[in-house]
């Protein structure tokens, strides 16, 4: 190749990387999030400016101020150890950039300190950059133990399903499962972990499970921890797991709302006044007057209703009203018409009845 043919070709050479470098640090930053600070140090009550760069598109991030912490070890102590109430959101824009205040606030462990960027939803990603809360106690971080260390291997899951009396408003309960294993250097025995559940974005309530057993350095285990939820739970919920203040794994638990609760209520809504009614209806109906003679009727008489006919007669509507019946003496061969005439009560008038006598000389 001639000397002229090598010096374009250098020359081409040179010009494609110039064109291919602000490609390929474009797509170093979306692998490595940063975080940069408008100043390393504040006092509380003051504010700084927290921007962002190579983060994921639209992503939604939350900022928070961390204690015990450095940014080679992360927040071992998880948001616990951070100034929560204080703490801000906010969503990267369409180049996974963002531009932020954030208030200075006091963590509730002491320094050294970070400021803490980590995504809220979608994959996970965090980055941290020192900072230093003026006027904020300063201790030394916890010692790291090289002994036995223990990383969840897959991924989380709930077991369990709900019932009738979760349907009513128990507490909802599940078995949270999960494999770990040993990558540390010694064994691990009985190790205690803490389940948190949390409730929309509130900070997750924590409770310590110890698990029995041994784990070897390069053994694995299956381990089953038990949930549960206070009394009518319902919504978004997310269950926790740490170990060694450090949060290994977060799985979403979809709760569903306890219609029975809400089916009783409307029962007694409807049951209770209902029952009132007929208890008023009753004692008016006792203590109201009654009618002359002590009988109380029901409804409309018949005589009434025959004199309020249309053409009738008063007398001849109370004679159709009055109702006709046979005396137990009275029997179609004796009826007293029959008789001659005869309205008097019926009397002994055998022929074998002893006769009156008669005086002498009557005629």
């Amino acid at each position: 190749m001639s000397p002229s043919g090598r010096v374009r070709r250098a020359v081409l050479v040179a010009v494609f990387a110039l064109l291919l470098a602000p490609l390929a640090g474009t797509a170093a930053g979306a692998d490595q999030p940063s975080v940069k600070l408008s100043k390393s140090q504040a006092g509380t009550g003051s504010s700084i400016t927290v921007s962002g760069d190579g983060w994921r598109q639209r992503a939604l991030l939350m900022i928070l101020i961390c204690g015990q912490a450095v940014p080679s070890r992360g927040v071992p102590g998880g948001t616990n150890s951070c100034a929560n109430a204080d703490g801000r959101a906010v969503t990267t824009d369409s180049k996974g950039r963002f531009s932020r205040k954030l208030p200075v606030a006091e963590p509730p462990v002491p320094c050294p300190c970070v400021v803490h960027v980590a995504t809220v939803t979608g994959a996970k990603a965090e980055a941290d950059a020192i900072f230093q809360v003026a006027g904020h106690a300063v201790e030394p971080l916890p010692a790291e133990t090289d002994g036995g260390r223990l990383s969840v291997l897959t991924d989380t899951r709930l077991d369990g399903s709900g019932g009738l009396l979760t349907w009513f408003g128990a507490p909802p309960a599940r078995t949270l499962v999960f494999t770990v294993g040993n990558v540390g250097t010694s064994a691990v025995k009985n190790p205690v972990f803490q389940v948190g559940t949390a409730h929309g974005v509130f900070a997750p309530q924590w409770e310590e499970q110890q698990w029995r057993g041994t784990i070897q350095p390069g053994e694995k285990a299956r381990l089953e921890l038990p949930v549960e939820l206070t009394g009518g739970a319902h919504g978004e919920y997310t269950v926790s797991l740490k170990y060694g203040g450090k949060v290994l794994a977060e799985q979403p638990w979809d709760v569903g709302r306890p219609w029975g609760v809400t089916l009783f209520w409307v029962l007694v809504c409807l049951v209770v006044p209902a029952a009132l009614f007929r208890i008023g209806m009753a004692v008016v109906d006792r203590v109201r007057p009654r009618p002359a003679g002590g009988i109380r009727h029901r409804g409309l008489r018949l005589p009434e209703l025959a004199l309020r006919l249309p053409g009738l007669k008063p007398s001849t509507a109370a004679h159709a009203a009055t109702p006709t019946s046979t005396l137990p003496w009275f029997t179609p061969d004796a009826d007293p018409g029959a008789a001659g005439g005869r309205l008097s009560a019926p009397h002994d008038d055998s022929p074998t009845s002893p006769t009156t006598p008669t005086r002498e000389g009557s005629p």
